[in-house]
């Protein structure tokens, strides 16, 4: 009962959002729009040496936590460590598996976050990709002896879920979006997570996952979920850095979707990250959120209450007064190298809008001595425009494939000098 209920509910909030806000998907009805500049004062004065960059950079950052995420608070509980599994030979000998469960503690509250590891037999210490998965970590790959998630998951049909409990229907059913083999064979390390171990997608009053063991009140500057995975992804870089098999120095944080809005203020939040990577990101992503064109502030906050802060929600149909946007987000990273990336057909992630943000966040990687982005117009499909802002977009749906990883694998290749097996 309570299944259905949770879907009924779900499926009212998504028809009460798209008959509110109807997108947008025409340029010339697009209202015009000015983007702040990254590299000026919030009274308007210009910076000049790198040092004010370092102001700038606070305030933009502030600006990003009080309105759009949210204030994420110290975390002062126990974290206890616990090595699940070792399996020397996984994928047929081809990795080296480790699962690994993070216990977050205080008082009589605790939140696990389960993590799978993949190291390639034949690179030692190469660079390893971190990112959360939708549905389990089960789902990305087909070894049998994975564990499955034993916190709430969401309903779905193609992976046999219907009491929001996952189950060996979905074993396997995600590992096309985490070609484990194809990145182990080119040297890279994998580790990922069911980012509903953090705090489960749904708005829930943030009473259940991470938030309850950190908030002593909530505020209109309070974090959301994307905060709070953020968080996560940071408290797996702590576990990271002190795994012998890893080289903490070359961490690449990856997201799809909303996760790659995650990863985006992950890599803001925690310089330990040394790249960036945001596939289909969106809106709060990558996307420009001053353009009016498919999915906006105001139908995000709408459908997604939970994710962003309250003081976003001031900003729906009124994102004209937003004092940032998402090219300074990318600022934030600078001068680490981001790669941004869309699929032709995921109008409602705006496409465009985030090549933009690439294109206006340049002049703050130029300013710190990085190279201009390489693209000032939108770049043919299946064409990247590779710089220390990468960017690139494909064919087809929203989705992350395998040319996207891909091309991600090739971007860090060259800039960490790997090695394919």
């Amino acid at each position: 009962m309570k299944a259905i209920l949770f879907l009924l509910l779900i499926a009212s909030q998504l028809l009460s959002f798209a008959q509110k806000f109807e997108a947008n998907y025409d340029e010339a009805k697009m209202p015009a729009y000015s983007l702040p500049d990254p590299l000026k004062f919030n009274d308007g004065s210009q910076i000049v040496g790198k040092k004010d960059w370092t102001r700038r950079r606070s305030e933009l950052y502030k600006i990003f936590e009080t309105e759009v995420f949210g204030v994420t608070p110290d975390w002062k509980g126990a974290l206890e460590v616990t090595k699940l599994s070792l399996k020397e030979d996984a994928l047929n000998g081809l990795a080296k598996r480790k699962e690994v469960r993070l216990e977050f503690k205080k008082g009589e509250q605790k939140v696990a976050i389960t993590v799978l590891i993949y190291l390639p037999k034949k690179s030692k210490k190469g660079p390893l990709f971190v990112g959360y998965n939708f549905d389990g970590n089960h789902t990305t790959t087909t070894e049998a002896d994975v564990l499955k998630p034993d916190s709430w998951v969401a309903n779905n049909k193609e992976l046999g879920i219907t009491d929001h409990r996952a189950n060996e229907a979905g074993r396997g059913k995600s590992s096309s979006g985490w070609p484990l083999k194809e990145i182990l064979k080119r040297g890279f390390g994998v580790a990922t997570a069911y980012y509903g171990d953090v705090d489960p997608d749904f708005n829930d009053g943030f009473k259940d996952g991470i938030h309850p063991l950190l908030d002593t009140k909530r505020d209109s500057t309070s974090w959301g979920s994307i905060a709070a995975w953020s968080w996560g992804l940071s408290r797996i870089m702590d576990y990271l850095t002190n795994d012998k098999d890893v080289n903490a120095k070359k961490i690449i944080v990856i997201g799809h979707s909303r996760l790659g809005k995650a990863s985006l203020w992950a890599g803001a939040s925690d310089p330990r990250f040394a790249m960036v990577i945001a596939n289909n990101s969106g809106c709060g992503g990558a996307a420009l959120s001053k353009r009016i064109y498919g999915e906006t502030v105001g139908s995000i906050n709408s459908a997604f209450p939970h994710w962003f802060c309250d003081n976003f929600k001031k900003y729906n149909r009124r994102e004209d007064l937003l004092p940032i946007d998402q090219h300074e987000l990318l600022a934030l990273i600078a001068p680490r190298p981001v790669y941004i990336a869309s699929a032709q057909d995921d109008k409602w992630a705006d496409p465009k809008g985030e090549f933009l943000s690439c294109v206006y966040a340049s002049p703050v990687y130029e300013f710190l001595g990085g190279k201009k982005f390489p693209a000032m117009e939108m770049p043919p499909l299946n064409t990247p425009a590779i710089g220390d802002i990468s960017y690139h977009i494909r064919p087809g749906k929203h989705d992350i494939t395998l040319y996207d990883w891909n091309c991600y694998m090739d971007f860090a290749s060259s800039y960490f000098r790997v090695k394919t097996n």
